[in-house]
């Protein structure tokens, strides 16, 4: 969900909430949540820290929610140091002592053994825990948005950078797991 549109949160678990309710999912095993946010937002909307603050509550709880935090590092256009307090957007997460896991977003199976624990965690403990994806926006953060103004090293370094699929074909081309071939189609 776009920043703006965090307000989101705590009705997608009200609705998983309710489907539980009504498919007697009274152990909380058949229906998950899982919640998108981006940086910027999940460190700065107090909708964030309410929703995981209730997540426990014997009336609110859905058994845990799976929270992926897509961390491009700047947020909209503003350094981290400008808009938080603590080094990472997702440590409002430790007021519930949730588990953290901070994967980086080129590298695909990484991420993808990441989000096998983390909803492996979230069926056996029945906790939130949370994904921080850290990534980039290779174009800004709209189509009106010039990254290099703000920052310029930064996206500098983003401009020469492979995009994930390039990275991650040619990682499997190197192993000799796909050919050339394979990768064009």
């Amino acid at each position: 969900n776009p920043s703006h549109l965090e307000a989101v949160a705590p009705l997608a678990i009200g609705k998983t909430r309710a489907k539980q309710h009504y498919s007697k999912d009274h152990d909380r095993s058949k229906t998950m949540c899982v919640l998108l946010h981006g940086d910027g937002s999940h460190s700065g909307q107090g909708v964030v820290y309410e929703t995981y603050d209730m997540s426990g509550l014997p009336d609110y709880t859905v058994g845990g929610t799976v929270h992926i935090v897509v961390n491009n590092q700047v947020a909209y256009t503003t350094d981290p140091k400008f808009s938080r307090s603590s080094p990472y957007c997702t440590d409002v997460a430790k007021a519930l002592d949730a588990p953290i896991f901070h994967v980086n977003g080129d590298d695909a199976e990484a991420v993808c053994r990441v989000m096998e624990l983390a909803a492996r965690w979230r069926a056996a403990f029945k906790t939130d825990v949370v994904v921080d994806l850290i990534c980039y926006r290779k174009h800004g953060h709209n189509e009106g948005d010039e990254p290099s103004f703000t920052h310029p090293l930064m996206y500098k370094t983003i401009s020469e950078t492979p995009d994930t699929l390039f990275i991650y074909s040619n990682k499997l081309l190197k192993e000799g797991t796909v050919t050339k071939q394979e990768c064009k189609t």
